[in-house]
Protein backbone atom coordinates (compact mmCIF):
# COMPACT_ATOMS: atom_id res chain seq x y z
CA UNK A 1 0.00 0.00 0.00
CA UNK A 2 1.38 3.43 -0.90
CA UNK A 3 2.11 6.07 1.72
CA UNK A 4 -0.81 8.34 0.68
CA UNK A 5 -3.13 5.33 0.88
CA UNK A 6 -1.91 4.49 4.39
CA UNK A 7 -2.54 8.06 5.52
CA UNK A 8 -6.05 8.07 4.14
CA UNK A 9 -6.94 4.73 5.68
CA UNK A 10 -5.60 5.97 9.00
CA UNK A 11 -7.71 9.13 8.75
CA UNK A 12 -10.83 7.12 7.99
CA UNK A 13 -10.24 4.72 10.86
CA UNK A 14 -9.57 7.58 13.29
CA UNK A 15 -12.87 9.22 12.32
CA UNK A 16 -14.68 5.95 12.93
CA UNK A 17 -13.21 5.14 16.34
CA UNK A 18 -11.72 8.33 17.82
CA UNK A 19 -12.99 9.12 21.30
CA UNK A 20 -11.93 12.78 21.15
CA UNK A 21 -13.99 15.66 19.79
CA UNK A 22 -13.06 16.74 16.31
CA UNK A 23 -19.43 21.12 9.37
CA UNK A 24 -21.47 22.78 7.84
CA UNK A 25 -24.73 22.21 9.63
CA UNK A 26 -24.92 21.31 13.27
CA UNK A 27 -27.42 18.55 12.63
CA UNK A 28 -24.79 16.53 10.78
CA UNK A 29 -25.32 16.98 7.05
CA UNK A 30 -21.56 16.89 6.41
CA UNK A 31 -21.78 13.09 6.38
CA UNK A 32 -23.56 13.28 3.00
CA UNK A 33 -20.39 14.67 1.39
CA UNK A 34 -18.42 11.45 1.87
CA UNK A 35 -18.95 7.83 0.88
CA UNK A 36 -19.47 5.83 -2.27
CA UNK A 37 -20.73 8.03 -5.06
CA UNK A 38 -18.54 10.94 -3.91
CA UNK A 39 -15.11 9.34 -3.57
CA UNK A 40 -13.42 9.91 -6.93
CA UNK A 41 -13.99 12.58 -9.59
CA UNK A 42 -17.21 11.79 -11.47
CA UNK A 43 -15.68 12.19 -14.90
CA UNK A 44 -13.50 9.41 -16.26
CA UNK A 45 -11.74 11.76 -18.67
CA UNK A 46 -11.21 15.46 -19.20
CA UNK A 47 -14.52 17.30 -19.30
CA UNK A 48 -17.60 18.45 -17.46
CA UNK A 49 -19.82 16.38 -15.17
CA UNK A 50 -22.93 17.38 -13.25
CA UNK A 51 -24.99 15.73 -10.52
CA UNK A 52 -28.14 16.12 -8.49
CA UNK A 53 -28.18 14.65 -4.99
CA UNK A 54 -31.13 14.19 -2.66
CA UNK A 55 -30.49 13.61 1.04
CA UNK A 56 -33.06 13.19 3.78
CA UNK A 57 -32.97 12.86 7.54
CA UNK A 58 -35.71 12.98 10.14
CA UNK A 59 -34.27 13.83 13.57
CA UNK A 60 -37.05 12.74 15.92
CA UNK A 61 -35.28 11.11 18.91
CA UNK A 62 -33.74 12.99 21.78
CA UNK A 63 -30.31 11.58 22.53
CA UNK A 64 -27.96 12.39 25.42
CA UNK A 65 -24.45 11.01 25.58
CA UNK A 66 -24.74 7.32 24.55
CA UNK A 67 -28.45 6.63 24.96
CA UNK A 68 -31.98 7.82 24.28
CA UNK A 69 -33.14 10.61 26.57
CA UNK A 70 -36.66 11.71 27.56
CA UNK A 71 -38.29 13.89 24.92
CA UNK A 72 -39.34 16.22 27.74
CA UNK A 73 -35.67 17.12 28.31
CA UNK A 74 -35.50 18.92 24.97
CA UNK A 75 -37.69 21.82 23.80
CA UNK A 76 -36.89 20.80 20.20
CA UNK A 77 -39.05 17.87 19.10
CA UNK A 78 -38.31 17.17 15.43
CA UNK A 79 -36.13 18.38 12.55
CA UNK A 80 -37.08 16.86 9.19
CA UNK A 81 -34.88 18.01 6.31
CA UNK A 82 -34.68 17.38 2.58
CA UNK A 83 -31.46 18.53 0.89
CA UNK A 84 -31.44 19.04 -2.90
CA UNK A 85 -27.83 19.58 -3.97
CA UNK A 86 -26.78 20.58 -7.48
CA UNK A 87 -23.12 20.08 -8.29
CA UNK A 88 -20.71 20.27 -11.18
CA UNK A 89 -17.06 19.48 -11.69
CA UNK A 90 -14.64 20.17 -14.48
CA UNK A 91 -11.66 17.91 -14.96
CA UNK A 92 -8.97 20.26 -16.22
CA UNK A 93 -6.70 17.28 -16.86
CA UNK A 94 -6.12 13.90 -15.22
CA UNK A 95 -4.40 15.59 -12.29
CA UNK A 96 -6.67 18.53 -11.45
CA UNK A 97 -10.43 18.79 -10.97
CA UNK A 98 -12.46 21.78 -9.81
CA UNK A 99 -15.87 21.21 -8.21
CA UNK A 100 -18.73 23.41 -7.01
CA UNK A 101 -22.00 22.49 -5.33
CA UNK A 102 -24.95 24.35 -3.81
CA UNK A 103 -27.83 22.90 -1.75
CA UNK A 104 -31.42 24.02 -1.62
CA UNK A 105 -33.05 22.67 1.53
CA UNK A 106 -36.52 22.27 3.00
CA UNK A 107 -36.70 21.93 6.78
CA UNK A 108 -39.67 21.44 9.09
CA UNK A 109 -38.69 22.33 12.65
CA UNK A 110 -40.99 21.38 15.52
CA UNK A 111 -40.26 23.04 18.86
CA UNK A 112 -41.93 24.47 21.95
CA UNK A 113 -42.59 28.18 21.55
CA UNK A 114 -44.92 30.79 22.99
CA UNK A 115 -48.31 31.94 21.72
CA UNK A 116 -49.63 35.51 21.79
CA UNK A 117 -50.44 35.16 25.50
CA UNK A 118 -47.05 33.75 26.44
CA UNK A 119 -48.30 30.18 26.89
CA UNK A 120 -46.22 27.24 25.71
CA UNK A 121 -47.28 25.85 22.35
CA UNK A 122 -45.74 23.26 20.04
CA UNK A 123 -45.13 24.83 16.65
CA UNK A 124 -43.88 23.35 13.36
CA UNK A 125 -42.19 26.06 11.30
CA UNK A 126 -41.25 25.25 7.69
CA UNK A 127 -38.13 26.78 6.18
CA UNK A 128 -36.94 26.57 2.56
CA UNK A 129 -33.72 28.33 1.59
CA UNK A 130 -30.32 27.94 0.03
CA UNK A 131 -27.66 26.25 2.11
CA UNK A 132 -23.92 26.87 2.16
CA UNK A 133 -22.13 26.31 -1.14
CA UNK A 134 -18.74 24.65 -1.58
CA UNK A 135 -15.91 25.18 -4.06
CA UNK A 136 -13.19 22.51 -4.09
CA UNK A 137 -10.00 21.68 -5.98
CA UNK A 138 -8.84 18.05 -6.15
CA UNK A 139 -5.41 16.77 -7.13
CA UNK A 140 -5.36 13.15 -8.32
CA UNK A 141 -1.97 13.03 -10.04
CA UNK A 142 -0.15 10.71 -7.65
CA UNK A 143 -0.64 7.79 -10.08
CA UNK A 144 -1.89 7.45 -13.69
CA UNK A 145 -5.03 5.61 -12.57
CA UNK A 146 -6.12 8.55 -10.32
CA UNK A 147 -6.54 6.08 -7.44
CA UNK A 148 -5.36 8.58 -4.81
CA UNK A 149 -6.33 12.21 -4.45
CA UNK A 150 -6.28 15.14 -2.05
CA UNK A 151 -8.67 18.08 -2.02
CA UNK A 152 -8.79 21.63 -0.73
CA UNK A 153 -11.98 23.62 -0.54
CA UNK A 154 -13.92 26.48 0.97
CA UNK A 155 -17.49 26.50 2.28
CA UNK A 156 -19.13 29.82 1.54
CA UNK A 157 -21.76 31.54 3.74
CA UNK A 158 -24.44 31.44 1.04
CA UNK A 159 -27.06 29.87 3.32
CA UNK A 160 -29.55 31.86 5.35
CA UNK A 161 -28.54 32.08 9.01
CA UNK A 162 -31.49 34.10 10.35
CA UNK A 163 -34.67 32.43 11.53
CA UNK A 164 -38.05 32.75 9.82
CA UNK A 165 -40.98 33.80 11.99
CA UNK A 166 -43.73 31.54 13.23
CA UNK A 167 -47.40 32.58 13.22
CA UNK A 168 -46.94 34.46 16.51
CA UNK A 169 -44.02 36.51 15.23
CA UNK A 170 -41.33 34.53 17.08
CA UNK A 171 -38.08 33.38 15.49
CA UNK A 172 -37.91 29.76 16.73
CA UNK A 173 -34.80 28.55 14.89
CA UNK A 174 -31.59 28.58 16.89
CA UNK A 175 -28.30 29.11 15.07
CA UNK A 176 -27.53 25.39 15.13
CA UNK A 177 -30.83 24.49 13.44
CA UNK A 178 -30.62 26.98 10.56
CA UNK A 179 -29.76 25.94 7.00
CA UNK A 180 -26.69 28.18 6.88
CA UNK A 181 -23.99 28.69 9.50
CA UNK A 182 -23.00 32.23 8.52
CA UNK A 183 -19.39 31.11 8.59
CA UNK A 184 -16.69 30.71 5.97
CA UNK A 185 -15.01 27.33 6.41
CA UNK A 186 -11.94 25.69 4.96
CA UNK A 187 -11.90 21.97 4.25
CA UNK A 188 -9.20 19.46 3.40
CA UNK A 189 -9.71 15.86 2.39
CA UNK A 190 -8.45 12.90 0.48
CA UNK A 191 -9.39 9.54 -0.97
CA UNK A 192 -7.90 6.28 -2.14
CA UNK A 193 -9.43 3.43 -4.10
CA UNK A 194 -7.91 0.01 -4.66
CA UNK A 195 -8.71 -3.46 -5.95
CA UNK A 196 -9.22 -6.47 -3.70
CA UNK A 197 -10.05 -8.81 -6.60
CA UNK A 198 -10.97 -8.44 -10.26
CA UNK A 199 -14.34 -6.80 -9.57
CA UNK A 200 -14.15 -6.15 -5.83
CA UNK A 201 -12.84 -2.69 -4.91
CA UNK A 202 -12.24 -0.87 -1.65
CA UNK A 203 -12.14 2.83 -0.88
CA UNK A 204 -11.22 5.18 1.94
CA UNK A 205 -12.10 8.85 2.20
CA UNK A 206 -11.83 11.58 4.82
CA UNK A 207 -12.78 15.26 5.00
CA UNK A 208 -12.05 17.81 7.73
CA UNK A 209 -13.83 21.18 7.90
CA UNK A 210 -13.21 24.14 10.20
CA UNK A 211 -14.52 27.70 10.35
CA UNK A 212 -12.11 30.58 9.74
CA UNK A 213 -14.57 33.51 9.70
CA UNK A 214 -17.85 33.73 11.62
CA UNK A 215 -20.82 36.03 12.00
CA UNK A 216 -23.48 36.70 14.60
CA UNK A 217 -21.82 35.14 17.62
CA UNK A 218 -21.84 31.57 16.36
CA UNK A 219 -19.00 29.27 15.36
CA UNK A 220 -19.86 25.75 14.20
CA UNK A 221 -17.75 22.98 15.66
CA UNK A 222 -14.92 21.56 13.59
CA UNK A 223 -15.99 18.32 11.91
CA UNK A 224 -14.25 15.24 10.52
CA UNK A 225 -16.27 12.91 8.27
CA UNK A 226 -14.89 9.70 6.79
CA UNK A 227 -15.89 6.61 4.86
CA UNK A 228 -14.38 3.15 4.47
CA UNK A 229 -16.04 0.59 2.23
CA UNK A 230 -16.23 -2.09 -0.44
CA UNK A 231 -18.01 -2.17 -3.79
CA UNK A 232 -18.50 -5.07 -6.18
CA UNK A 233 -19.03 -4.51 -9.90
CA UNK A 234 -21.46 -7.12 -11.23
CA UNK A 235 -20.76 -6.14 -14.84
CA UNK A 236 -18.32 -8.46 -16.61
CA UNK A 237 -15.91 -7.79 -19.44
CA UNK A 238 -15.66 -4.04 -18.89
CA UNK A 239 -19.20 -3.35 -20.04
CA UNK A 240 -20.46 0.21 -19.52
CA UNK A 241 -23.81 -0.99 -18.15
CA UNK A 242 -23.84 -2.61 -14.76
CA UNK A 243 -24.80 -2.80 -11.11
CA UNK A 244 -22.38 -2.34 -8.23
CA UNK A 245 -23.57 -2.98 -4.64
CA UNK A 246 -21.53 -1.37 -1.87
CA UNK A 247 -21.12 -1.64 1.88
CA UNK A 248 -19.43 1.12 3.85
CA UNK A 249 -18.77 2.45 7.32
CA UNK A 250 -19.35 6.16 7.80
CA UNK A 251 -17.96 8.08 10.74
CA UNK A 252 -18.33 11.63 12.07
CA UNK A 253 -16.59 13.46 14.90
CA UNK A 254 -17.75 17.00 15.61
CA UNK A 255 -16.61 19.44 18.30
CA UNK A 256 -18.84 21.67 20.42
CA UNK A 257 -20.25 24.82 18.81
CA UNK A 258 -19.00 28.04 20.40
CA UNK A 259 -20.03 31.69 20.62
CA UNK A 260 -22.64 33.69 22.50
CA UNK A 261 -25.44 32.40 20.24
CA UNK A 262 -24.31 28.77 20.38
CA UNK A 263 -25.36 25.95 22.69
CA UNK A 264 -21.95 24.45 23.51
CA UNK A 265 -23.18 21.86 26.02
CA UNK A 266 -25.82 20.42 23.66
CA UNK A 267 -23.68 20.31 20.52
CA UNK A 268 -20.93 18.07 19.23
CA UNK A 269 -21.12 14.34 18.69
CA UNK A 270 -19.42 11.15 17.56
CA UNK A 271 -21.11 8.49 15.48
CA UNK A 272 -20.49 5.36 13.44
CA UNK A 273 -22.94 4.25 10.75
CA UNK A 274 -23.20 1.33 8.36
CA UNK A 275 -24.50 2.16 4.90
CA UNK A 276 -25.43 -0.47 2.31
CA UNK A 277 -25.80 1.08 -1.13
CA UNK A 278 -25.99 0.34 -4.82
CA UNK A 279 -24.87 2.03 -8.04
CA UNK A 280 -26.58 1.60 -11.40
CA UNK A 281 -24.45 2.46 -14.44
CA UNK A 282 -27.18 3.18 -16.98
CA UNK A 283 -24.84 4.27 -19.77
CA UNK A 284 -21.26 5.44 -20.18
CA UNK A 285 -22.40 8.91 -19.13
CA UNK A 286 -25.29 8.33 -16.72
CA UNK A 287 -25.25 6.63 -13.32
CA UNK A 288 -27.50 6.54 -10.24
CA UNK A 289 -26.33 5.80 -6.72
CA UNK A 290 -28.26 5.41 -3.46
CA UNK A 291 -27.70 4.24 0.11
CA UNK A 292 -29.27 4.12 3.56
CA UNK A 293 -27.05 4.82 6.58
CA UNK A 294 -27.99 3.25 9.91
CA UNK A 295 -26.27 4.12 13.23
CA UNK A 296 -24.17 1.42 14.87
CA UNK A 297 -22.99 3.65 17.71
CA UNK A 298 -23.33 7.31 18.57
CA UNK A 299 -22.56 9.75 21.35
CA UNK A 300 -24.17 13.20 21.62
CA UNK A 301 -22.91 15.83 24.02
CA UNK A 302 -25.63 16.97 26.43
CA UNK A 303 -26.00 19.42 29.30
CA UNK A 304 -25.74 17.66 32.65
CA UNK A 305 -28.14 19.99 34.43
CA UNK A 306 -31.59 20.28 32.93
CA UNK A 307 -32.64 22.71 35.66
CA UNK A 308 -29.82 25.15 34.84
CA UNK A 309 -29.66 24.83 31.06
CA UNK A 310 -33.38 24.34 30.35
CA UNK A 311 -32.71 21.54 27.85
CA UNK A 312 -30.51 18.50 27.56
CA UNK A 313 -29.76 16.35 24.54
CA UNK A 314 -29.73 16.49 20.77
CA UNK A 315 -32.15 15.25 18.15
CA UNK A 316 -30.87 12.30 16.10
CA UNK A 317 -32.25 10.44 13.09
CA UNK A 318 -32.80 6.65 12.99
CA UNK A 319 -31.62 6.55 9.34
CA UNK A 320 -30.06 8.79 6.70
CA UNK A 321 -31.00 8.51 3.02
CA UNK A 322 -29.00 9.52 -0.04
CA UNK A 323 -29.59 9.28 -3.80
CA UNK A 324 -27.37 10.85 -6.46
CA UNK A 325 -27.66 11.04 -10.24
CA UNK A 326 -24.42 11.72 -12.16
CA UNK A 327 -24.07 12.71 -15.80
CA UNK A 328 -20.79 13.20 -17.60
CA UNK A 329 -20.64 15.18 -20.83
Amino acid sequence: MTTPARLLVASAVLALIAPATAGACACGCGIFDVGDGTVTPVASDTGLSVWLRYDYMDQNRNFARGADAPASDNTDKRIATSFFTVGAEYMINRKWTVMAELPLSRRDFTTIGADANGHDVIETVPFTALGDGVIQLTYSGFAPDMATGISFGVKLPTGRYTSPRDRYGNRPYDRDTLLGTGSTDLQVGGYHVGAVASRLNWFAQAQYRFAVATRGGYRPGNELDAALGLSYDLAAGGRSLGIAPALQLLGSVRAHDTGMNADPLNSGYRRLLIAPGIKFQLSRKLSVYGDVALPLAQYANAASSLAIEGKSGQLVAPALFKMQVNYGF
